[in-house]
C-alpha cells in the first residue's frame, strides 16, 4: 500500500471533493433546530432528489454521531456516514439560517455542514473524502467565504477555486 500522497494526487482527491458538491448540493439558508434536524433534512432532500431512503440518511448520520461529535470547531463540522447501495460518495455543504450547537470541541455553534455519504465498503475513499474535507474546511479564507455566499452558484465557484489552488 502506497502511503505517500504526490502533489497531483492530492489536487485530483480536491478536485473530486469538489465536483462532487454539484450546486444542488449546496444547501443554503435553511432553518435547522438541531442536529436531529438537520440529518432529517438531508435525508429528506435526498429522499426528493434522488429517491433515497431519508430515514436511513438521517439514522446513518445520527448513529455516527452518537460515537463522538463531527464538529471541527471554528463553526464547521463534517457529519458522515456509509450507506449501503451507494454506488459513489455524496457530498452535501448546508450552511443553516444561524449556527446550532453540535458539541465542537470549541463548543461554538456550528454554521457550516459538509455532509459525506460513501458506499458501505470504502474505507480508504472514506478516509480520504474525510480529509480532504477537512482540508477544505481548514482554510480561513474558504470558511469566510462560504459564509458570505449569496447564492449556491457562488458557494460552488469557491469550492472549485479552492481546488485549483
Amino acid at each position: 500500500m502506497n502511503l505517500i500522497v504526490r502533489d497531483e494526487d492530492a489536487i485530483t482527491m480536491m478536485n473530486t471533493l469538489a465536483r462532487q458538491c454539484d450546486v444542488e448540493h449546496l444547501i443554503l439558508n435553511v432553518d435547522i433546530q438541531n442536529r436531529q434536524h438537520l440529518f432529517d433534512t438531508v435525508g429528506k432532500y435526498l429522499h426528493l432528489h434522488h429517491g433515497w431512503s431519508a430515514a436511513e440518511i438521517a439514522n446513518r448520520l445520527g448513529e455516527r454521531e452518537k460515537l463522538g461529535s463531527t464538529g471541527l470547531g471554528q463553526g464547521v463540522a463534517i457529519p458522515h456516514a456509509r450507506l449501503a447501495g451507494l454506488q459513489a460518495p455524496v457530498a452535501i455543504l448546508v450552511r443553516p439560517a444561524l449556527p446550532i450547537p453540535f458539541d465542537a470541541p470549541d463548543s461554538k455553534p456550528v454554521g457550516l455542514f459538509f455532509i459525506l455519504l460513501v458506499p458501505e465498503r470504502a474505507s480508504q475513499q472514506h478516509l480520504q473524502r474525510l480529509a480532504d474535507a477537512a482540508r477544505l474546511l481548514n482554510e480561513r479564507g474558504v470558511r469566510e467565504s462560504l459564509h458570505t455566499c449569496a447564492t449556491a452558484h457562488e458557494m460552488r465557484r469557491v469550492l472549485l477555486d479552492w481546488s485549483q489552488s
